[in-house]
């Protein structure tokens, strides 16, 4: 809890003046207003700022959580359970009081019907209770994970009067009822979805709130193209966008609303890990068993060229599932206590990566990439391809080698198709299908893909999430986001350390330790990251001066007043 006195988060502005509507871009579509089930694709915006968790994330700290429906929270020092006690002026949107039967429905409902992981997570649970007239206790199986009691804080409530739980796994347009600062205002179905500001909302003056969702509308509008969303927004018929595109931030922001000041262009400080942006190597199917054909394809990517002619150079090289932060294990020897966690598992870890001086491969940067196709058909070699005819192949069956990567955008398209023009100088048989958002979601969940290019964010506090992307499990349960297919005994033990370390200095041995198993195993082909945030927006917006570690926070942001007060 924050000490007493607490009266609003420093990253916030809480004279910020309410009001006015915020408009924002989506690439793609939607077909559900369900955003916790497996089943279709969920609008943006419901788990922001419809539903609410019992308590709150502060994006100022890894680990800390405080007061929101629950009003205060108890745990042992072993973890074993924690209490929540529920604000007892909590309610949903149609006036019913949030009660310990909500809280335990949701439990259990999203433990049997939730998104794989919810069920991952809840499944630790061996009891739930109410404790009193407002209390809810959780008890978990054993004490071994830590986390639990903060996964608990930010479990979605969901109205039990309201929810079926026998139709919760069908997706929907109804409009649904949260206990957040919004309500569904309008759904135009796969068009744009409108929130209104709750004017009856019951945490309006919660310390956690103050200085937050001062928009009285939040429009969110879907577009097919990114290029085409990229326009409206230069037409100012949305008003804010990250940039991710080093190409468009630095050749297609030079109009005339940039260049007389009605639109900002910043590169905002983000202080988190950079994540894993990746083209992925689905392992579930035959040809990327071999890890030395995964090495072999990670040899054959010349970022260097690719980052100096697609990019202006503007990105730095991904070494790490943790990078830009100090979880990362790249460029740092293994610890002791790394070198206990990792004496099992003898395989699992490379020597190079072990000792900290691994390092993806480089070129000169002039395309030719020499190197890297020499040791490519060095590693295809070792693994049975030979290069006949000037296909690649199998020399056992004399199949050709032959990939399918996905693409879901235009600018992933320009990368794969530099990247496959690299894979057929090898004689290798590479496909680049771009396919719509609908289609390229189901695939993706059912892993029905050769290659995909796929992003993991990360947070300072890694915790149950890994095993969700990560864990052998998860690695056989559809819609998870295990998409490379790792099942992997090192790996599994690796997140169970991270999920009991008592001690920082013991969590961030762990997660190194897990960093470097998941990049010996060469399961995906990390490509690059921004140092900052890029954000562009029309000036009518404002942002508190102070940016969190997690980077810009929209919902601290407001709209300027019209003249005379009104908006």
């Amino acid at each position: 809890m924050r000490e007493k006195g607490f009266d609003h988060f420093p990253y916030v502005n809480p004279d910020a003046p309410k009001g006015g509507r915020l408009v924002l871009g989506e690439r793609g579509s939607f077909d559900s207003l369900t955003p916790l089930i497996v089943m279709g694709h969920a609008a943006e915006g419901l788990l922001d700022y419809v539903y609410e968790s019992l308590m709150a994330r502060s994006y100022d700290e890894p680990f800390t959580l405080y007061a929101r429906i629950a009003e205060t929270i108890e745990t042992p020092p072993d973890r074993s359970w924690v209490l929540f006690q529920l604000n007892p002026r909590a309610k949903f949107s149609d006036g019913h009081p949030i009660t310990p039967k909500d809280v335990i429905f949701s439990y259990q409902v999203l433990r049997e019907r939730g998104r794989p992981n919810h069920r991952t997570f809840y499944s630790k649970i061996a009891k739930a209770e109410q404790v009193g007239k407002h209390g809810v206790k959780f008890t978990f199986e054993d004490g071994s994970d830590r986390e639990m009691p903060l996964i608990m804080g930010l479990m979605p409530v969901l109205p039990s009067h309201l929810v079926d739980p026998e139709t919760f796994e069908t997706t929907s347009l109804h409009i649904p009822i949260g206990s957040g600062p919004y309500v569904v205002g309008s759904v135009d179905a796969g068009k744009s979805i409108t929130y209104k500001r709750d004017p009856d909302y019951w945490g309006r003056d919660l310390n956690v709130n103050k200085g937050r969702f001062n928009f009285d509308e939040i429009r969110i509008e879907y577009y097919r193209d990114s290029g085409a969303m990229l326009e409206a927004f230069k037409s100012g018929l949305i008003d804010f966008r990250e940039e991710e595109d080093p190409t468009w931030w630095t050749e297609s922001y030079d109009f005339p609303a940039v260049r007389d000041g009605r639109v900002v262009k910043e590169a905002l400080p983000i202080e988190v890990p950079a994540g894993m942006s990746a083209l992925v190597f689905n392992t579930r199917r035959p040809q990327f068993a071999d890890i030395r054909v995964r090495q072999a394809l990670i040899e054959l990517f010349d970022f260097d060229w690719i980052n100096r002619t697609l990019y202006h150079g503007q990105y730095d090289r991904t070494q790490s599932y943790f990078a830009r932060s100090d979880l990362s294990s790249h460029g740092r020897p293994a610890d002791l206590h790394e070198e206990e966690l990792l004496a099992p598992y003898p395989d699992a870890v490379l020597p190079d990566i072990m000792d900290g001086t691994y390092a993806l491969p480089e070129s000169d940067g002039r395309g030719q990439n020499r190197t890297g196709r020499r040791n490519a058909l060095k590693l295809f070699r070792e693994a049975g391809y030979v290069l006949k005819d000037g296909r690649l192949i199998n020399e056992a069956t004399g199949k050709p080698f032959s990939i399918e990567i996905l693409a879901a955008t235009r600018p992933q398209e320009r990368l794969l198709l530099t990247y496959a023009r690299a894979l057929k100088q090898l004689g290798i048989a590479v496909r680049i299908r771009q396919v719509d958002s609908a289609q390229y979601q189901r695939r993706k969940q059912t892993f029905d893909f050769d290659m995909i290019q796929y992003y993991w964010p990360v947070s300072l506090s890694p915790g149950n999430e890994q095993l969700f992307r990560w864990g052998s499990e998860a690695a056989v349960t559809d819609g998870s986001f295990n998409y490379p297919g790792i099942e992997s005994e090192a790996v599994d033990a690796m997140i169970g350390a991270l999920l009991r370390a008592k001690s920082d200095k013991d969590f961030v041995s762990s997660v190194r330790a897990l960093d470097r198993v998941l990049l010996s195993g060469r399961y995906v082909l990390p490509l690059f990251h921004l140092p900052k945030q890029w954000v562009a927006y029309w000036r009518r917006l404002h942002r508190p001066e102070q940016v969190p570690i997690f980077g810009y926070i929209l919902d601290t942001w407001w709209a300027e007043p019209k003249p005379g007060g009104a908006q």
